[in-house]
């Protein structure tokens, strides 16, 4: 076999170990990052969590307290999503879609705002952020396992090079 191949394949090997190992430093640093900045954040697990008392400081809590989020926000709103909740309030205070029926504002004229729709606006955003650190968290340890795999394929490849470099043992 030529030497170029030989040593082609020597190159292939560490490249495919590189790439593991900085795979797997990336995958590492992206779940420790996740976790300090949750943590930043104080958010503590509420009795009727599956955390209750906890700090959040990991993708999978994230995921879990947004789900809790979500179950406040519909018990605030009678059960209703932010589509299905009226735009404004009458002049009794309840929720009316027809804007001609709504209470006006006395400095601008406006409508008045349902603000329960705006629970639904802070609820989406908090669980957004939640979710995308559970997302987040998922990619790092996505990232940690291909990057084992690069690395156990990069070793692999190195030895069965090596095996190839050896020089041929004359027959007897």
């Amino acid at each position: 076999m030529s030497n170029i191949w030989r040593f082609g394949g020597i190159a292939a090997s560490i490249v495919l170990i590189a790439f593991g190992v900085g795979a797997i430093a990336m995958g590492w640093s992206g779940r420790d990052r996740v976790g300090n900045d949750l943590a930043k954040e104080k958010i503590i697990g509420t009795p009727d969590s599956e955390i209750p008392g906890e700090l959040v400081d990991s993708g999978s809590e994230a995921e879990k307290f947004a789900d809790v989020i979500r179950k406040h926000t519909l018990e605030a709103t009678g059960g209703q999503t932010y589509s299905q909740m009226p735009r404004f309030l009458d002049a009794d205070g309840k929720p009316v879609d027809d804007e001609a029926q709504a209470a006006k504002d006395p400095e601008t004229g406006q409508p008045t705002p349902n603000p329960a729709r705006d629970i639904w606006i802070s609820s989406t955003a908090f669980r957004t952020a939640l979710s995308t650190a559970y997302f987040a968290e998922s990619v790092a340890t996505f990232a940690i396992v291909m990057g084992s795999a690069l690395l156990l394929t990069g070793i692999g490849f190195l030895v069965l090079t090596a095996r190839l470099l050896r020089p041929a043992t004359p027959a007897r």
